[in-house]
């Protein structure tokens, strides 16, 4: 692993105003930075806040992010079963409340499992968020797991760490990122670090409803950004999952990165991080 990805994190973990916020006796991890309105970015499953480890800087710059680990991830506690998103919204919700104030005004950001819990955190808040930003998520009642036949690889008993890593870069290629050139040191140290760290899984919930269930409770006005090439998200998935959420917001803006995968906030992080700045730029209060 370079000297780059081993030092990655750790400065944006150095740089962040670490919090912890409890609801139920159960605690969550924060990462906060900046000043400004309020984002929050919420993870994908077997993920934490490093799955935005190449936009937080960028957001930062302009905005105030709270980076969450969700409930059952990365530093925070275990929820008691089931672990459905509608479970996992509420100490988030506490936390916003806790951090920001019970009336702040906010933005979410949701990528993959992130976006169905954040889909229920922004019903629960209401008419406090102004926007709602979703990235590959699923919750549209169709497939969503990745086409019939993908090769992935499986960590075995006495693998040398090469041999773990080696693992780990083969299935970001099949599953995350597109771009092979992009399956870096860096995403695969994220990628074993959070798996190691998840005790949450989202199963099957990714094939339910359970984002389109929230939707008719959001106030806020939707955004979208999909990779052209995401492998949860073949053309069918993607203008069904389009049209899906049209129908809550009919003048959304859904963009399609070409080439990119479904980790488009790492592999395409340029072209994600100018979507963001400027979508976020137009929310209600800035």
């Amino acid at each position: 692993m370079d000297e780059t990805a081993r030092n990655m994190v750790e400065r944006l973990e150095a740089a962040a105003d670490y919090r912890e916020t409890e609801w139920r006796g159960l605690r969550t991890a924060w990462r906060c930075f900046g000043e400004g309105r309020p984002v929050v970015l919420l993870h994908g499953d077997f993920g934490s806040w490093t799955h935005f480890v190449h936009n937080i800087e960028a957001l930062s710059a302009r905005f105030r992010v709270l980076a969450a680990d969700m409930p059952g991830y990365g530093r925070s506690d275990t929820p008691p079963e089931p672990h459905l998103p509608d479970r996992l919204a509420p100490p988030l919700a506490a936390g916003v409340d806790e951090l920001l104030g019970p009336d702040a005004e906010l933005d979410i950001v949701g990528f993959s499992y992130g976006g169905i819990v954040a889909g229920h955190l922004a019903a629960m808040l209401g008419a406090r968020v102004g926007r709602l930003l979703l990235s590959g998520p699923g919750g549209f009642g169709m497939r969503s797991g990745p086409s019939p036949g993908v090769d992935l690889k499986g960590v075995r008993e006495g693998m040398s760490e090469a041999e773990i890593d080696a693992v780990h870069r083969h299935n970001l290629g099949r599953l995350m990122i597109a771009d092979p050139a992009c399956v870096d040191d860096l995403a695969v140290r994220i990628q074993r670090e959070n798996i190691a760290a998840a005790r949450v899984r989202c199963g099957k919930i990714p094939d339910t409803t359970a984002l389109l269930d929230a939707l008719p409770r959001v106030r806020a006005r939707l955004s979208g950004i999909w990779g052209g090439a995401d492998a949860f998200s073949d053309p069918e998935r993607l203008a069904g999952q389009m049209a899906a959420l049209r129908r809550f917001d009919p003048d959304m803006d859904f963009q399609v990165v070409p080439g990119a995968g479904h980790w488009l906030f790492y592999e395409a992080s340029g072209t994600a991080n100018k979507w963001l700045l400027q979508t976020l730029e137009d929310s209600p209060g800035v």
